[in-house]
């Protein structure tokens, strides 16, 4: 809990720095780029989170790594490593992601299907959340075969199900009930 209010506040002041020197874009688009590939990649992950490993070392590896970035996101890395923080580095990019949307008035509707999304229905699944919303959304498209058919949408804190092994799941309820 603590680690994630701290990442927060990491991420609030960065946003911060970076939407008064006009630079908000940029760090968003490398926040993105630390996010991913920190999430997709569980050798930089376990390197970042182990003790063992000396702080110059991790600083090298993301200086390398992370080598065409933003002056700020330099300085953000320095910061993390300097205060004994950088285990929370991607926990700081995926909440700078999600403040910088919340300031843009964008949010990311995540659409998980058993196969992947056409161009046509992201549309109407676009549009139909922005209907909702009120808001600009961009679709991320999750695919997880063992919901079998359907989609499951989630938008904020706002979920609708309509997986087929959802309404299975429905039945099966009821007939172990009755």
């Amino acid at each position: 809990m603590a680690g994630t209010r701290a990442a927060i506040r990491y991420a609030k002041a960065i946003l911060s720095l970076a939407s008064e020197q006009n630079n908000a874009d940029a760090v968003n688009n490398d926040m993105k780029l630390i996010a991913t590939s920190i999430a997709e990649n569980s050798d930089l992950s376990n390197m970042l989170q182990s003790p063992v490993v000396r702080s110059s070392v991790k600083k090298t590896v993301l200086m390398e790594v992370f080598n065409n970035t933003n002056a700020l996101t330099g300085n953000l890395i320095d910061t993390l490593i300097a205060n004994k923080r950088i285990s929370l580095l991607e926990s700081v990019a995926v909440n700078f992601n999600r403040l910088y949307d919340e300031l843009q008035g964008t949010q990311v509707a995540k659409v998980t299907t058993a196969v992947p999304l056409t161009d046509d229905l992201k549309v109407k699944v676009l549009a139909k959340v922005k209907e909702l919303t009120g808001k600009q959304v961009e679709v991320k498209n999750i695919i997880d075969e063992s919901i079998l058919g359907g989609f499951i949408l989630r938008v904020g804190d706002i979920q609708y199900n309509a997986s087929i092994a959802n309404k299975l799941n429905k039945l099966k309820r009821e007939f172990t009930l009755n």
